[in-house]
Formats: C-alpha cells, structure tokens, sequence
C-alpha cells in the first residue's frame, strides 16, 4: 500500500461539484467531480441525526480539526473516499443548505444565513488527506481496519465492502434506501435500521439459508437481483397472507426458516387470525415470540409459548395431599410410579424430587390452576411430555 499526505485541500476544494442525493446508495462527489465520496462498498449516511453532523460543523467553526481522511486513487485524477465519508458528507450537506445549527443566540442557521466570517473559517478549513495507491484486497482490508474505531461498521456493511460490484451496487438500492415505498411493509416483519444494511443483511439471510458470505461471493458480479427480489417477496408475501393480523412480536421472527420449513403447508387465514388472538390474549401463555412458529406446526410444540408453569404454593398443596392419599394406600405419591410394579411403586418421592404438571395438557384445553395440577417424579414428568 502506497500513500501520500496531502494538506493543501480545504472544504471549500471538497465542496466543489459536491452533489447529494436523498436517495441513498446512488452516490456522492465532490472536489469539481474528481472525488467519489460514497463508493458501492461504503455504509449509507447515517450522521444525519441532528447532532452528529452538527458536531461536525461546530468543530470547524471553533478550528478543531476533523481528523485524519483517506482517499484511494482510482484513476489519473480521479479518487474515492476510503475513510471520512460521513464527516466529508456532512460538511457538504451544511454547505448546500441540508440541515441547520445554532448560532450564538440560540437561533437556527443554515450556510447562507451564517455571518461571512463564519462562512469563510468553514470553507477555508484544511483537510489533512492521505491518498492511498493499492491493489483492492489491500485497499479493503485497510478499509475493515481504520474502520474498527468510532462508529463500527457492523457485519453487512463489511461484506458489502468486500464483495463490492453491480450485485451489491443494485441489493443496496433495493434494500438499504429509506425511500423505498415498500420499507413500511417490510418494516411489520423485519427488524434493524435500512441505513445500516439490517434490511439487506435479512435479505441475503433468507435466500442465502443462512450463510450470506457465501451467496454473496457467488453473486458478487451478477448485474441484476432477480433471485434475491423473487426469494424475498415470496417470503414476505407467504407470511402476509398466513397471518392476516400483524403483530409487533412478528417483527424479526426467522421468517426465512419458517418459509423453507412451512410454506408447502395449507392453513386457512381466517382459522389462523382465530388461534392467533386467542393465544395472544392467553393468560398462561408468556412468550408471544413463539405463538406464529406454534401455529404454523400445528399447534403441538408448547415450549414456543413457554406456558405459565404452576407457582411454589400450588405444588406445595398438591404434594402435601398426594403424599398424605398415598401413605393412607401404601403406595407411590407419584401416581404413575404407583401404576408400576417396579421398586417404586410404594415409594414416597421428596418435594423436590417431583416436578408439577398439567393433568390435561395445557394444548388440550388444560388449565394452570390448582384443580388441573399434579405432582410427578421427575423421571415420569419427563417422559410424559405433552401427551
């Protein structure tokens, strides 16, 4: 890797042909068209919030300097920003009047309303850059390190680097732009930030079954998305039309999982939305994350739901009458090893040797209370199940 530090740059240089696009993913330049400021394989913008590209402009007007950028050389004269995209872009966003700070007086300003002065110690800020010559492994593998620091970029954003191309250039339009009229669809059903690749990262994981690396290696120079759209909209479209009711603990389930493991399976809408709501408004039921996964198998795995299991002074009250029962008969106060004709069919189980469990299944329509409990030994509890 070869660099050169260069100091003679201002913001006034950079800001020069500097074009910002409300759609992110398209691309941003600068420095008269010579400076690609957002490359394919770079995060979206997120300093937009109100304070930290605000930051960025307060610590120019009282001379702080922005820290160090990096800047790759990709042609004769042409370069693209490898680290400093956010604090370039924010800088660029304020000079073309996208956002507002405070004055002195607490009053909001954009650029053109600041004093000239103000204007001027902006513009004229110098920029310290190093431009940085290299083959693309090396350039991304820097590109992974100085970005370690400050605000990290999560694990989408790396692969995007490293498989940047066509693919990644057309996946982002799709998935990482908030402008997408479909976002708030997806939004019911996907959890995560479209600027910081989360939407896309889902994506990926559904059509890639997991291993999103690999299906993006495979995919790096495709020129389209056909098969990550098509994959994508099957899901979402599967799950929208089992489950009629949206709701909010819908949001990040593995719909990817459930599709392979569910979707050549018919269910009736309507008799879905009816078991739905009822275990919604279940009061044994404690784990709503797992109510979508226990309809699509058919109602059988009570563990999704994590169902109210029966509190210490009911067992307490059930094992105080099974054992005084079983001693009045000289058998087992497990009434299962009371059936069996083993060493512990006459045998008094310890309290905490027993497990509570559900006379009927709580499936079946049986209740958490105390007419509906009895104590088991732990062996026979276990074994018994669900049935």
């Amino acid at each position: 890797m070869k660099t050169i530090l260069k100091t003679d740059l201002t913001v006034a240089d950079i800001k020069e042909g500097f074009v910002y696009n409300e759609y992110e993913g398209k691309g941003l330049f600068g420095w008269g068209g010579k400076l690609t400021i957002q490359p394919e394989y770079q995060r979206n913008y997120i300093y937009a919030d109100g304070k930290r590209d605000v930051a960025v402009i307060e610590s120019l007007l009282k001379g702080y300097p922005l820290g160090l950028l990096y800047f790759v050389k990709t042609g004769k004269d042409t370069y693209e920003i490898l680290d400093g995209q956010q604090r370039v872009t924010s800088f660029g966003r304020f000079i073309t009047n996208k956002f507002t700070i405070k004055d002195d007086n607490g009053m909001e300003q954009y650029f053109d309303g600041l004093a000239k002065n103000l204007q001027d110690k902006i513009l004229d800020s110098q920029l310290t850059i190093y431009i940085c010559e290299g083959e693309e492994s090396e350039i991304k593998e820097w590109f992974k390190t100085i970005n370690i620091v400050g605000v990290p970029l999560n694990n989408q954003e790396l692969l995007n680097s490293i498989y940047s191309g066509p693919f990644v250039t057309k996946a982002r339009e799709e998935f990482s732009n908030s402008h997408n009229a479909y976002i708030q669809k997806w939004s019911a059903y996907i959890k995560g930030d479209v600027n910081r690749q989360e939407y896309l990262a889902t994506a990926l994981n559904w059509v890639g079954r997991g291993n999103v690396e690999k299906y993006m290696s495979a995919h790096r120079f495709d020129n389209n998305i056909d098969e990550l759209k098509k994959y994508f909209n099957s899901v979402i479209d599967w799950v929208s039309s089992v489950f009629i009711d949206v709701k909010p603990e819908m949001r990040g389930l593995e719909w990817g999982r459930l599709y392979e493991t569910y979707h050549k399976n018919s269910y009736n809408p309507a008799e879905v939305s009816k078991k739905l709501n009822d275990l919604y408004s279940d009061y044994y039921v404690t784990d709503l994350k797992g109510v979508c996964e226990y309809i699509l198998g058919g109602c059988k795995d009570t563990k999704l739901l994590n169902i109210r299991i029966f509190d210490d002074d009911i067992k307490r009250k059930v094992y105080n009458k099974q054992t005084q029962e079983a001693k009045d008969k000289n058998v087992s106060n497990c009434p299962l090893c009371a059936l069996g004709n083993d060493n512990n069919k006459d045998r008094i189980w310890q309290l905490k040797e027993m497990d509570a469990d559900h006379v009927t299944a709580w499936s079946k329509g049986g209740s958490t209370d105390i007419d509906n409990c009895q104590m088991l030994c732990q062996t026979h509890n276990r074994a018994k199940g669900n049935r």
